[in-house]
């Protein structure tokens, strides 16, 4: 049973920087897709950052690109999103997901989600 467990959102002002934190559990082999994606209020999701815990290879949305850094710690069984220089646009909630497959390109689907954190930039 796969559980992802977002943390680390909240408001900060326009520059800021935040870092987000997705626990897993449940992931039983170390081939998976692992991203981050958000929705603002009234926009579509998108995902901004995707990792393939395979190889590590990263994959970002041109609006994160240089600001924006999707990471793993595998001991600690943690995805994490360090996000700097915040402008009020990333104002979104943020949703930590999965899927058991080496394809992680920008517009996959998922089939584990998180619960969602808040992030406000003002």
């Amino acid at each position: 049973h796969v559980q992802l467990v977002e943390s680390g959102g909240g408001s900060v002002q326009a520059g800021g920087s935040l870092r987000l934190a997705c626990l897993t559990s449940g992931i039983t082999t170390t081939r998976y897709c692992m991203a981050w994606l958000r929705q603002g209020t009234g926009k579509r999701r998108e995902m901004v950052a995707g990792l393939y815990t395979g190889s590590g290879h990263t994959v970002y949305a041109d609006s994160v690109k240089g600001r924006f850094t999707i990471s793993q710690d595998r001991a600690k069984n943690t995805l994490y999103l360090q996000m700097n220089n915040l402008k009020p646009e990333d104002t979104a909630n943020y949703y930590c997901a999965a899927r058991g497959s080496a394809v992680c390109n920008l517009g996959v689907d998922f089939r584990y989600w998180g619960q969602g954190t808040q992030v406000t930039v003002s």
